[in-house]
Parts: C-alpha cells; structure tokens; sequence
C-alpha cells in the first residue's frame, strides 16, 4: 500500500499488517510485506501468553506471589499513576484481586485538570492512598527547557524518568517489592528501536550543557540508582495487561460506567507537557508522529481496518486551544523565540552522553534481569543492543 503521509513523502512502502512505514527506524518487511515490529510482537505475545489460559495462570500465580511476599505489610505492591485510562484501570484490578496497592504520582506541574480528577475519584472509591512527588515547576521547567534547546525530541524524557525512579523510591521505602505497570505492547505497540532514547546520564548531561537552575530535588536515575533497585533490592516490574486480553477502549468504558471517569481526548494527552510534544512538538520540528505506534497496533490487532488507522494517521493530531502560547510562557519565551527553536535543525541523542555503550556491554545480565521481571522485557530488547547509527527519514 503506497500512500500520502503528511506531504511528506509519497509511495512509500507500508507494512501489511500494521501501518508502520519505510521511515520508521530500524525496520525491515519479510517477503511477505510484514514488518519486523509485528514480528516482534508475535514473539512477546508468545513469551507472555498473552490473552492465553496460560498467560492468564502465570498472571494469577504472580498474584498470589505478591500476597505471601507481602504479607505482614501495610502495601504488597506500588502503582504508578496518571489519571490516565491505563493506570487507572491497574487501580482496580489490582483491588479486584485482592492486591493491597500504594498508588504513587509523580507530578511534574503540568497535569490537566481532568486527569488530576479522574486520579482521585478512582483513589477515593476503591479506598487507596496516595503518594505524591510534586515537582518544583521552576527546577522541572528548567530541565525541559534544556531539552528544548538541545534541539532534541526527547522533550518529556525528565518526566518519564523521573516518574521512574520516584516509583521505585517509594517501593523501597515501603519495603515493597513489586511495581504494577499500566502498560500493553498490544494496545501500544513496542515504539521503533532508536526513535528516541534517555536515561540517567543523558539527561544529566543535556541539563549540564543547556539548564541554568541547579538539579536539586529533580529524583534522577543514576546507573547506580538502577542497580541498586534491581540487583540488589530486587524490585520487580510486573506489567499485567502484556499476560491479558487487555483493551483500552473496554478499560475506558468500565472506568466510565464505575468511577464518573472523564476521558481526556487522546492518548498521552492526560498531561500539558505531553500534550504538547505529542501534538506541536514532534511534528512540528521532527516530523515524527507517535500516533502510528497505537494505529499500528489496533490496526494489527484487527480492531480497525489499515485504511482507516492511515487516514486517521494522515489527519493533523489534536491540538489543545492555548497549548502554545501556554508553552511559550512557561519556559520564558517569546513566540519569536520560540518559531526559531523550532526551525532550527534537529539534534540527536547519540551527539550526548548516556548509558546506553554500557547497557549494551551488560546485555547478558539484562536479559537475566529481564527473565526474572526485574526490568521490562522491552528494555532488554531496545535497550541493549546497538543501533544502526541512522534510523529512517524522518
């Protein structure tokens, strides 16, 4: 299937089960016209039993594993969450499983105020506390800033990896030893390999060169950070919904009918700051549109057609009234200035300093890791391998 893409580019070639395209980084199609993204896919579906009576007995086991291990405790497992349908669907069926769940947010002053509602009127009804890091906006604004004027698409890595590492904070400080994620590589998809990238050293770095406030309370993850959650505390990242027949769209209606959920608009768009990578940001001075890695997968899926998931994907994204102007006033701009960043040619995080050579030469510990649920299994596979040194032309 050849088709238009934005203006960008004409006849290119489609995957024949997903929507992904010639320009998506580091992919490649099998005789038949399928992407390696499917395949992968395939691959974890059968690694998890995903939507299988076996995916669905392992999930059950780990349960009751998290029960005995957490007997005794106040919490026997920590939830990340947003306000978002994923994480609020976790809520309840951690509940529903007779799970005793901390909730945790990191909350990075960006928060929309409908996710802001949705969080605690699914916290008050299924009676769970909640842990909040709130961010200091100047410090938390400052670090994006500095992302912003690297001129590098990981606008939101900070927010992410911080959520990250707070989480794990918590866990620890609980005593805690499992971290429910919200997370599903078959309602999401498993984003290109080298399409964007962060860690601990990147960020720190980034933030060296272009951040003018000190990093004081910002929760980074460090490389020791990370060892020390999972070799040594060995915390585990129990993702749920990649052993289920999850489907967010269902999620979405039961949190509806439940809770009085409000639905935000969108995925990634329960926060400003994601809203406006996802909406502004990556098109605008990236060409890049995340909304492919979800129309991918439904259309992989079969819960729409490939020509309806590459219309809507040719369709400009959403963008929120004020985002902009918004934006431009929190990170101390003018519109002139901010029109230049986004003209300016683009950077990529392989010009940084990072992690990612060591995680590589550590390979054979993550993959043990990743068998043990001690980090995802997508970190293992996007993480620890080399990266072709140019991804497509995007």
């Amino acid at each position: 299937m050849s088709e238009q893409s934005h203006g960008l580019q004409a006849n290119v070639q489609i995957c024949a089960r997903c929507i992904y395209d010639e320009r998506v980084p580091s992919i490649s199609f099998d005789n038949e016209g399928v992407c390696n993204y499917c395949h992968l896919i395939d691959d974890m579906k059968e690694m998890f039993g995903t939507g299988t009576p076996a995916g669905k007995l392992k999930l059950e086991n780990t349960f009751e594993q998290i029960k005995r291990d957490g007997h005794g405790k106040r919490y026997d497992c920590v939830i990340g969450v947003s306000g978002g349908t994923d994480s609020s669907f976790m809520l309840h069926l951690a509940k529903e499983q007779g799970l005793r769940p901390l909730a945790v947010h990191y909350d990075n002053t960006w928060n929309s105020a409908i996710a802001t509602q949705n969080l605690h009127k699914v916290l008050k009804a299924l009676d769970i506390d909640l842990a909040t890091k709130v961010m200091h906006n100047k410090e938390i604004d400052d670090i994006h800033r500095s992302f912003l004027f690297a001129d590098l698409a990981e606008l939101e890595a900070p927010t992410d990896l911080g959520a990250a590492e707070y989480v794990y904070r918590a866990a620890a400080q609980h005593g805690v030893k499992y971290i429910l994620e919200g997370h599903s590589f078959v309602t999401e998809g498993i984003s290109p390999l080298g399409d964007n990238y962060f860690d601990g050293k990147f960020i720190q770095s980034v933030h060296a060169q272009y951040g003018r406030l000190p990093m004081k309370t910002y929760p980074l993850m460090t490389f020791a950070n990370f060892m020390r959650w999972t070799v040594f505390s060995r915390i585990k990242k129990i993702r749920p919904f990649w052993y289920l027949d999850y489907s967010k769209e269902n999620a979405r209606a039961f949190l509806q009918s439940n809770f009085d959920w409000e639905y935000y608009g969108g995925h990634h768009l329960e926060n400003r700051m994601s809203a406006f990578l996802h909406s502004v940001y990556l098109p605008g001075k990236f060409d890049r549109d995340c909304r492919n890695n979800t129309l991918a997968a439904l259309a992989r899926e079969g819960a729409t057609t490939r020509e309806q998931a590459w219309r809507e994907y040719n369709l400009p994204p959403h963008v929120e009234e004020n985002i902009v102007t918004y934006f431009v006033k929190r990170m101390g701009l003018s519109r002139g200035q901010f029109d230049d960043i986004m003209a300016r040619p683009r950077r990529n995080w392989r010009e940084f300093p990072s992690y990612k050579r060591r995680f590589e030469l550590l390979r054979p510990l993550f993959y043990s890791l990743a068998k043990a649920e001690l980090v995802p299994m997508s970190f293992y596979l996007k993480y620890c391998f080399p990266l072709p040194q140019t991804g497509g032309a995007r």
